[in-house]
């Protein structure tokens, strides 16, 4: 009996443990329970969430410095969500735009230096 409630007694601590912790309202204790948070990135969470609650992790990426990709997907590993959902690093990376330049007779700069690696057309 005494084995079944020290069984219990740690299931439930460990599912503490590991419970989520949502950046758009955990305090700053609760954000350091997550591993990988400390006193200044808390604060900085804290602090940038003043101005709104973070819509998704790509707004919390841009928002609070110190967090990009790579720790973006530690803290939620570490049990950190936003808005109730867990990283995705495709859905989280804001979309580059392809940077192209045009030459001076229309044509984008990455078709011109094929052209010009190709040499010109034989006569």
């Amino acid at each position: 009996m005494i084995r079944n409630l020290i069984a219990t007694l740690l299931a439930v601590f460990a599912l503490q443990a590991f419970a989520a912790v949502d950046a758009n309202q955990a305090s700053a204790a609760d954000l350091q329970t997550v591993k990988g948070i400390g006193p200044g990135l808390s604060g900085k969470i804290v602090e940038a969430r003043k101005s709104g609650s973070f819509r998704n992790w790509a707004d919390l990426v841009e928002r609070v410095g110190g967090i990009g990709p790579g720790n973006a997907r530690k803290l939620s590993q570490g049990g950190l969500t936003v808005a109730g959902a867990g990283y995705d690093a495709g859905a989280a990376a804001p979309a580059k735009p392809a940077k192209t330049t045009k030459t001076a007779n229309g044509e984008s700069s990455k078709k011109a230096k094929k052209a010009d690696k190709a040499g010109p057309a034989d006569a």
